[in-house]
């Protein structure tokens, strides 16, 4: 028997929105705050935020737009082969990274260590998307933000601090209580590294910067290569490439839906509530985790520790630092529609908001305009 097929598992009443609004009349829950993401003008500036290439350095690099979708796609796999919410999964998958800095998590870092240096909470990025999403979106009449469902909020807040889960009210008391969120939730959440991972040797080999014959340290890697050369022996280049990246992704999902179904009959999941009071369900085995492990590691050491990788962290690291100094020291430097909020939201918040809200090109736009002459 289908344990997962027969329990339907997808099948999700909402715990509503922030804001009452009547239902949909020909989508789900879940689909409308889909096409309220999408939508969003956060979404849409994610095609100009580093994944791990600074935007201008090339055409063909992944931005947080394309991995955003990436990710979605392998969620709504996943998803569809777990019999579990599939709308649910593609909307916080979507909305995963919206409260991303510019030049990926070196940006994110560096605004954290100038807030908390300057006696003020740090920066997350997970926080900064649901404040996005909450707050700072300006679309409709009735209310702030995008008013999102509980289960989709809960699934874009990944990490929290305990004093911060105090803060939020329902959507932080998994975190006070030690609870599991959604199987959505656990799943979108694992997709993102699976994409980030895979992707990021895909990017790192058109780059240049690592190469298969590095990549045979790590063993699941090696053990796909041989059997892509076994099938296709002349194969190389790009096609290799991509032939070795689509097959580990491949073994990895099969891995996951398998091990995550295990899970589901071992724990006896049933609904919603089994799945918070369960140890985490969806999850690798434990050989294909330390596989993950191990590529991470390689990954750590050979891609985002590659000095043209660290240049362009240099350069990112100066470019956030001066601007949050630079705002920070006049507000006039701010745009009026930020400058307005500062009264009610403080100086601090608006300049974190406005940062982190800002593409690549437009934070280079931004600092040539306050330090480079021949901008002036």
């Amino acid at each position: 028997m289908d344990m997962n097929k027969s329990l339907n598992l997808a099948t999700i009443i909402s715990r509503g929105r922030i804001i009452n609004e009547n239902p949909p009349k020909y989508r789900t829950e879940f689909q409308r705050d889909r096409d309220r993401i999408i939508h969003s003008s956060a979404f849409r500036r994610l095609e100009y935020k580093t994944q791990v290439f600074i935007n201008h350095e090339g055409d063909l690099f992944r931005t947080r737009l394309t991995h955003s979708l990436e990710v979605a796609q392998v969620g709504r796999s996943v998803a569809t082969a777990l019999h579990l919410n599939v709308d649910l999964v593609e909307a916080i998958c979507l909305a995963h990274d919206l409260g991303h800095t510019p030049f990926g998590h070196v940006g994110q870092d560096e605004l954290n260590r100038k807030l908390i240096h300057s006696g003020f909470e740090g920066f997350e990025h997970n926080l900064q998307s649901l404040r996005i999403v909450d707050k700072l979106e300006e679309r409709y009449a009735q209310f702030d933000g995008l008013n999102l469902t509980f289960e989709t909020r809960e699934g874009i807040l990944k990490h929290c601090s305990l004093k911060k889960a105090q803060e939020l009210g329902d959507i932080g008391v998994r975190f006070t209580e030690n609870k599991q969120p959604s199987l959505e939730s656990q799943l979108a959440n694992i997709a993102d590294e699976l994409a980030y991972n895979y992707h990021d040797v895909d990017d790192g080999l058109r780059a240049g910067l690592i190469t298969l014959e590095q990549l045979q340290e790590v063993s699941i890697i090696k053990r796909q290569l041989e059997t892509v050369l076994s099938n296709y022996p002349k194969l190389s280049g790009r096609r290799l490439h991509k032939e070795l990246v689509r097959g580990l992704i491949g073994i990895t999902i099969y891995d996951l839906i398998e091990n995550t179904n295990k899970n589901i009959e071992k724990y006896e999941i049933r609904n919603d509530s089994e799945v918070r009071n369960a140890p985490q369900i969806v999850q690798y085995s434990p050989q294909m985790y330390q596989a993950q492990r191990e590529l991470k590691k390689f990954l750590h050491k050979n891609l985002y520790k590659h000095h043209t990788v660290m240049q362009l962290r240099f350069k990112a690291t100066n470019i956030i630092g001066a601007l949050f100094d630079a705002y920070m020291s006049d507000e006039l430097l701010l745009p009026e529609q930020f400058r307005l909020k500062v009264i009610t939201d403080g100086l601090a918040r608006v300049v974190t908001d406005y940062i982190s809200g800002m593409t690549d090109r437009y934070a280079f736009r931004q600092y040539n305009k306050l330090f480079t002459v021949e901008r002036v």
